[in-house]
């Protein structure tokens, strides 16, 4: 019996040392899993960062730097998720074996929260008496505060404004006339439609999961007396646009629904941004919409507008740079951007490869000496940004105006001995063919107001590509001219670093009892200074 006691003894004694190595590996693999996870995370930080400095340092429009920085951001999310993951089960594992948490991960560092948020403090009630001894002779000596950001779902509610039957007060002003709706429901559905790219029968279908009935058509009819109410400053920031020297324009497609199917349409805008070099006036945007792309239209858009418009070489543009035509010719600034990109994509090896083409053949030196070119003039420039028209003018002159004209004189020589329907002596004739088409591209280096690219009208029109997807075509051309006058409001917010939500919101409640001669102060730029003021104040 003994013997037998003995055995079970060792046994047990066995199997407990087992058991105290398996969890020993166990939490040594957890925690080299988290190390490697977070290595992982750490050198793909690293590359995003290193990428963005790139980018910030040779310009913004490299496509091949700009695919990279998104691929490397959907990268950086999964492994940063991952990470976190592992270092949880790395805690538990030691916590599991009573071991010492060799690998704690470096946690990512946490911006304070904003002061403006509303603080809701929750004491957890101190005891009466003290823990160990039953003393109720406790004094408190300080208090640890613990902060965590929370956010609270949106709430209805119904205002009512009472008005007792005595000696008749006027009724108070609404956002709309007849108003049921206050400005913060009108400046949400508003956004969600044009700013969110989110349909409004999705919307009505959200808010009655919420309890709330309306239909599409109410708000339908929402839409259209809001874009009533801010026409007045709609018309301010068109003047504002219009009132500049230099403007970037572009166009994008818009699917139309049309009788026989969807009909491709246009949304143009025109983008007043002086901060490249310094003007000193805020930035905003125009938007226009028509259902085709004849040339008619820009030319009556900036029918009276005289000044230098910045583009890419569409011929649209053509009738407002005649000599004879009123109130005088515009001038024409070319980008670079998309002369670079036609070189770029004979350049680009991954693309070609991508097309199933055989890379040794279809690959030109030419093309990549030309991006190499290019970028250089792009890096010369990234250093004058910000400046006065005057420095950047004669910093031009100094550094940029060589390699421009090196580049010139070299595009000719290569284009001499290439056939004319090479592609590379087809992205060459973009610069250089056609009457005028080099002194355009070239108008920047005697004029310091001038950008390099049209990037600024490209950013204003990214947020409706992006919302295609979503609201699939435009239901009419009214609805086209709505979507340009509502783009024209919220891309305008967003150049001056505000919501437009918000922004639009106070607009409304404040529009019907301004003045006249007080609707400036309702413009983004200036109601940001006044809010700026105001949380200085508080």
């Amino acid at each position: 019996m003994s013997d037998a006691a003995s055995e079970i003894a060792r046994l047990s004694a066995a199997l407990a040392a087992q058991t105290a190595r398996a969890q020993a590996a166990e939490t040594e693999l957890a925690q080299a899993r988290a190390l490697a996870s977070c290595t992982d995370a750490m050198i793909q930080e690293l590359k995003l960062e290193i990428a963005k400095l790139r980018r910030d340092k040779y310009g913004i429009s490299s496509e091949r730097r700009t695919r990279l920085i998104d691929q490397l951001e959907l990268q950086l999310e999964e492994l940063e998720a991952a990470a976190t993951e592992d270092a949880l089960a790395a805690e538990h594992a030691a916590d599991k074996a009573n071991a010492v948490r060799v690998f704690t991960r470096r946690k990512p560092v946490r911006k304070p929260f904003p002061d403006h948020l509303p603080r809701e403090r929750v004491v957890v009630e101190a005891p009466a008496a003290c823990t160990c001894c039953g003393s109720d002779r406790i004094v408190k000596m300080g208090e640890d505060v613990t902060e965590t950001l929370e956010v609270i779902p949106r709430q209805w509610k119904v205002i009512q404004t009472v008005r007792e039957k005595f000696s008749q007060p006027p009724a108070p002003f609404h956002a709309i006339p007849r108003g049921w709706a206050g400005p913060q429901l009108i400046a949400m559905i508003a956004f969600d439609k044009y700013g969110q790219h989110q349909p409004l029968n999705r919307q009505s279908e959200r808010i009655a999961r919420e309890g709330i009935d309306l239909s599409l058509s109410t708000l339908a009819d929402l839409i259209g007396h809001t874009c009533v109410a801010l026409t007045p400053i709609h018309a301010l920031i068109a003047r504002h646009v219009l009132d500049a020297g230099r403007l970037h324009g572009d166009d994008t497609t818009v699917p139309l629904l049309a009788r026989g199917g969807a009909k491709t349409a246009r949304l143009w805008t025109y983008v007043r941004d002086d901060r490249p070099w310094d003007g000193g006036a805020p930035p905003a945007a125009l938007f226009h919409f028509s259902t085709d792309r004849r040339k008619e239209h820009p030319t009556r858009h900036l029918a009276e507008w005289r000044g230098v418009l910045q583009s890419d070489v569409y011929g649209g543009y053509n009738d407002l740079y005649l000599a004879d035509r009123s109130p005088g010719p515009v001038r024409s600034a070319l980008c670079w951007s998309h002369a670079r990109r036609k070189f770029f994509e004979l350049a680009d090896i991954k693309a070609i490869a991508r097309k199933g083409k055989k890379v040794a053949k279809e690959i030109s030196p030419i093309a990549l000496d030309a991006v190499t070119r290019i970028d250089a003039i792009f890096a010369a420039e990234c250093d004058i940004t910000g400046l006065s028209d005057a420095a950047r003018r004669e910093a031009r002159q100094q550094w940029v105006a060589p390699m421009v004209n090196d580049l010139h004189d070299w595009m000719q020589a290569e284009r001499a001995r290439m056939s004319k329907h090479n592609p590379v002596a087809k992205a060459i004739n973009y610069m250089l063919e056609g009457t005028g088409r080099w002194e355009a591209f070239t108008a920047f280096l005697d004029d310091g107001r001038l950008c390099l690219t049209n990037n600024a009208a490209e950013r204003a029109l990214r947020g409706i590509a992006l919302g295609r997807k979503s609201w699939l075509f435009a239901g009419s051309e009214r609805g086209g001219d709505r979507a340009a006058f509502m783009y024209t409001l919220i891309v305008t917010a967003k150049m001056n670093d505000i919501d437009p939500q918000a922004w639009m919101a106070d607009v409304l409640a404040r529009l019907p009892e301004m003045p006249v001669s007080r609707l400036p102060e309702l413009l983004p730029w200036n109601w940001k200074a006044t809010m700026e003021l105001k949380r200085i104040a508080a």
